[in-house]
């Protein structure tokens, strides 16, 4: 009787922390959707800035017009994380459906997470814009309480 109220106990445990769990990777999601909308609109007026700094340096920027349409696309090149964002997106679903669908899913999410953390931060060190990184951060706090979450998992 004991142990079927501590089965019983456990399952129930682990039905909230479920839910919790994809709250959090909800909050993420709505981070990373806000990131790729700041990120589209920050590129554009980061290199529209560029542009006005070197027009009010040289003189006559047509001399130099080739050279600065590569370092620009190179610089561009540099800050692009679509594949982040990605790959980012990727690692939520395969979290999703290791709760859903794996009967012993703990050491795997926290696998999960280390990748979920390693693309942040790399979106975070690529970032031309404040919104960016501070949505970055704030998934960062949510990856971190993931998993704090998962190491109840038994």
């Amino acid at each position: 009787l004991a142990l079927d109220q501590l089965k019983k106990m456990k399952k129930n445990e682990g039905v909230e922390l479920a839910k919790d769990l994809k709250k959090r990777i909800s909050i993420i999601e709505t981070h990373l959707d806000e990131i790729q909308l700041d990120y589209k609109k920050a590129i554009g007026e980061h290199f529209a800035k560029l542009k006005d700094r070197i027009k009010n340096m040289v003189e006559n920027i047509t001399d130099f017009s080739d050279r600065l349409e590569l370092e620009l696309a190179v610089i561009a090149d540099k800050s692009e994380i679509t594949e982040e964002c990605v790959r980012l997106h990727s690692h939520l679903k395969f979290f999703t459906d290791s709760i859903d669908n794996d009967n012993e899913p703990g050491r795997k999410l926290n696998f999960i997470c280390q990748e979920m953390n390693r693309e942040t931060n790399t979106i975070a060190s690529k970032s031309i814009s404040t919104p960016v990184t501070h949505n970055s951060v704030l998934i960062k706090e949510e990856i971190e309480k993931l998993r704090e979450q998962i190491q109840n998992i038994e």
